[in-house]
Parts: structure tokens; sequence; C-alpha cells
């Protein structure tokens, strides 16, 4: 491990981290040395070695007042904070409640401002300020047909990174990172079974779906003192994103 990504002593936050993509940040920044702090609002059946799970509600304010509380009173600091949790069902826009459409928001866009929010405060206050790191996707930087909500919100997210890491600074960087199509647990509820994810990922540009690791290297990276000069940033872990669709229509006559 690079000294400039050994993150011995630090104490990291990172929402929703028991089982995906929040899980493989947990366990990156757990192996590079850090005190790694989950929550969720169940506890997982297992935690890598390093990591410990806190109970918290993200979307509900009191609750991440608790959280940070807890980890400031047993770790006297907190270095990063990683806004993973989030996510949604496919739903047609047509059909969506009011309800679904609030709670989609809340968990995307929301949550993400208030634990922010909270790590802020404790941040300022730290000879060596800290580092937020929100976790978005490329469904915020295109059309997101079945999914709409949470494309906004994703939207959203992006430009409240850049507005943070401007109110914030200098003590304290902001940044984004864009996933693209990552292989979870969850993988086969968007993209069907492995014949179906085979063929997703043939038309990924570097040929193949992301894995939790990818976001968990970008936001090590965006963590260290390697990105000690980006803030404001959204960087995109896509595998080379989604080609124009009409690039498959012209093809398949030829």
């Amino acid at each position: 491990m690079p000294a400039a990504l050994d993150m011995s002593g630090r104490v990291v936050l990172v929402t929703g981290g028991s089982r995906g993509i929040g899980r493989g940040i947990a366990e990156r920044f757990a192996a590079a040395g850090a005190v790694v702090v989950v929550c969720g609002r169940n506890e997982p059946e297992s935690l890598a070695e390093g990591v410990s799970f806190l109970p918290a509600d993200v979307r509900d304010a009191e609750q991440v007042d608790g959280l940070v509380g807890q980890i400031v009173e047993r770790h006297e600091r907190l270095d990063v904070a990683i806004n993973n949790a989030g996510g949604s069902p496919p739903a047609p826009a047509a059909d969506a409640s009011p309800r679904f459409t609030a709670a989609i928001i809340a968990l995307n866009l929301t949550a993400p401002l208030l634990v922010a929010q909270r790590a802020n405060a404790v941040m300022q206050e730290q000879n060596d300020g800290g580092s937020i790191v929100n976790i978005s996707s490329l469904s915020g930087m295109r059309p997101s047909p079945g999914t709409a909500a949470y494309g906004a919100a994703k939207a959203g997210l992006i430009n409240l990174t850049q507005s943070l890491a401007v109110e914030w600074a200098p003590k304290v960087r902001v940044n984004c990172v864009s996933g693209g199509i990552i292989k979870t647990e969850l993988a086969d509820m968007h993209y069907g079974d492995e014949a179906a994810m085979a063929r997703v990922a043939a038309t990924i540009p570097l040929g193949r779906m992301g894995e939790p690791v990818d976001i968990a290297d970008a936001c090590l990276f965006l963590a260290s003192p390697m990105a000690s000069f980006v803030s404001g940033a959204n960087l995109v872990v896509a595998g080379g994103g989604e080609p124009p669709p009409f690039h498959a229509a012209r093809d398949a006559g030829s």
C-alpha cells in the first residue's frame, strides 16, 4: 500500500456499508488501516475485520446526530464520511406515488446532506479538516427511465457536492463518485440473470461490469492526500460509460 493511501489512524464512516458497494468501500478502507464504522437500519450478519456497526436511519436527522456523536465519543474524531446509502427499486414515473417519490429523494439526496452537515461540523474543528465523498451514479448524468426519482436525486447529489465543496473549503474537501453498472448481490434486480448480465457487460467499453472494489478504490483516492487539491469533483467510474443507443441500431443492419 503506497504511503499516501495509508489510512492508519483515520476514522471513516460509510453509510449503508454492510453490503454491496458500501461493504466493498468499508473493507477497502479497513485494509488501508482505517477505523471504519458502517451504519444501517439493520445490523448485518457479518462485518469485515476492523469494521464496526452502529444502527441509524440516515433519513432521520436525530439519528444522524446520534450516529456522528457516538463516533466522535468513541474515536475522538471523524476524518472521512462516505455517503453510500441509496438506491431505488424500478418504478415507472407515471405510476409512482408521492410517498414513494419522497422516500427515494430522502434516501438519495436529503440523507447525504444530513450526514454531510453533521460530519462537516466535526471536521471544521479538526486541525486537518476532513473529506466527504458522495456516491452518485450515471443515472444522475443521463436519462433514468424506470428510476426517474432516483436519477433526479443523484443529479442533485452531484450539484450538492459542488456547492458544499465551495462552502466548506478549505478545511473540508467534498467530492463525488458516479458509478456505472456495478455487479452487486442485487444486480439481477436491474440487469437480469447471468446471461443477461453478460450481454450488458458486452456493451461496456472495458468489457465488464464494475465491482464494488472499483468504487472503493476511487473513494480511497479521493479521501487520501493524493487528492489534496481535488474538491468539488465528480469522478466517473463506469468503464468508459454507455455508448449511444444509435450505435447498436446502426450496427444491427451491417
